[in-house]
């Protein structure tokens, strides 16, 4: 998808809220990815990305950003956290690991747009499947009809869904679960497979609904119909030229190098990540897999480190430095109304299927915001998250009533429901404004 910076950000502002700096500087990186996409294979080889740190509190958008984005062109994602790498083989994970799940969520996605490319083929056959054993099952209702007619009306009745709900018994593939020979290490066996193709499949018969069957055959069909070396090579290409690995909590393994301890841990974490991010290969059960042209996007809060406590190697290696803002009461009045998927919203779609509408009014939603921002300036400032806390309570007696048949109705929250039922909340923030 060759969206322009604006577009990228335009999209982003969908769901994000502020943090304008964050929202240039990977939609800059994205569009770079185009760009070094049209040009040729010897200059292709010489542009790496420009790695991002994303500093500012929890709960701003941070993460959030960095999915989005992946999300808008369908590019592989995960998110790590840098301290699940300290202490090796007590707690931690090898910092490979990080490598061999972005290789697996890749082959999710190009198996899942695989599966779609197949699925008019595999559901005609999985109907025909159907057909002959429904057919079999109600040829006692067949009488003077001709097997062609009384097969083109099962064949009607099924995709009509009468048949949906009616128990049958089919045979369906008996596939062995693979394990991992080293917990972590990615390198799989499958024990029911040793023998490659030289045996046949083995088969069960499972009773399930005809929906359930359909799906089943369907997805067995797809599998038959995929091609599995050029799905594992499109898997590991778009994990080298598009993958996105977001390393939470960088901040938490910066330290100084004269200092003893954790602190020497943390380095070494660092020095861990280092090659990964200078570009490697790394091997994973898909095949080799070069790190180079991966984009990291790492996160933190650094209240207590800096950025300049990171190792030089590493800094060097992440040269876009963005700053994210603590969220103001404005910032909360939109995160809670203008968004796609707005908390509001959420909550609204929720409680419509236990017949309530749920309306706010502007006053309601300006209360919300300013105890939600004087809470988190009051005690732990979380973000966006504390928005979630103050709604849980103040919908706690509405969703813990809601259910049954009742009539649809209407339920307003207006300022003075909002501070009946939050009073304990606003109670112990003025509270604080006391306390040394």
């Amino acid at each position: 998808m060759d969206l322009s910076p604006k577009q990228i950000v335009n999209e982003l502002d969908k769901y994000i809220i502020g943090q304008h700096s964050a929202k240039r500087a990977v939609a800059i990186a994205l569009r770079n990815r185009y760009r070094r996409s049209r040009l040729s294979d010897e200059d292709r080889e010489e542009i790496t990305p420009k790695n991002i740190i994303m500093k500012g509190p929890t709960g701003v958008g941070k993460t959030e950003i960095a999915r989005r984005l992946a999300k808008l062109v369908k590019a592989p994602f995960i998110k790590v956290e840098a301290t699940k790498y300290t202490e090796v083989g007590y707690v931690g994970r090898d910092v490979e690991s990080m490598i061999r799940d972005l290789v697996e969520c890749s082959a999710r996605l190009v198996h899942e747009e695989k599966m779609k490319e197949v699925a008019i083929k595999a559901e005609a056959v999985a109907e025909r499947k159907l057909v002959n054993v429904l057919t079999a099952m109600k040829k006692d209702e067949r009488g003077e009809l001709a097997k062609e007619v009384f097969e083109t009306q099962i064949l009607e009745d099924l995709r009509a869904g009468k048949f949906d709900d009616l128990a049958i018994e089919i045979e369906v593939v008996d596939a062995p679960k693979s394990m991992e020979i080293v917990p972590g290490s990615g390198a799989e066996i499958n024990l029911g497979s040793i023998f490659g193709d030289i045996l046949p499949q083995k088969k069960k018969k499972r009773k399930m609904s005809v929906k359930a069957a359909m799906n089943q055959i369907i997805a067995e069909e797809s599998e038959k119909l995929i091609d599995k070396d050029s799905l594992n090579a499109e898997a590991l290409s778009r994990a080298e030229e598009q993958g996105i690995i977001f390393i939470d909590e960088i901040d938490k393994i910066a330290g100084k190098a004269n200092q003893s301890g954790a602190d020497v841990s943390r380095e070494g974490v660092q020095r861990d990540i280092l090659p990964i991010v200078e570009g490697s290969t790394v091997m994973t059960k898909y095949g080799p897999v070069k790190t180079d042209f991966i984009l990291f996007i790492a996160a933190g809060a650094f209240h207590v480190s800096k950025v300049e406590d990171l190792i030089p190697e590493l800094q060097g290696r992440f040269p876009i430095t963005v700053e994210l803002q603590s969220l103001s009461k404005e910032d909360f009045k939109n995160i809670l109304t203008q968004p796609q998927n707005a908390i509001t919203t959420q909550y609204a779609k929720l409680l419509k299927v236990e017949n309530i509408d749920l309306v706010f009014t502007d006053d309601a939603i300006d209360a919300v915001a300013q105890i939600s921002a004087d809470v988190n300036s009051t005690s732990e400032d979380i973000g966006a998250r504390r928005l979630h806390t103050v709604m849980e309570h103040l919908l706690e007696d509405i969703s813990f009533n809601a259910g049954g048949d009742y009539p649809e109705f209407t339920v307003t929250i207006d300022k003075k429901y909002v501070e009946e039922h939050l009073e304990t909340m606003i109670r112990n923030r003025d509270l604080k404004k006391y306390v040394l």
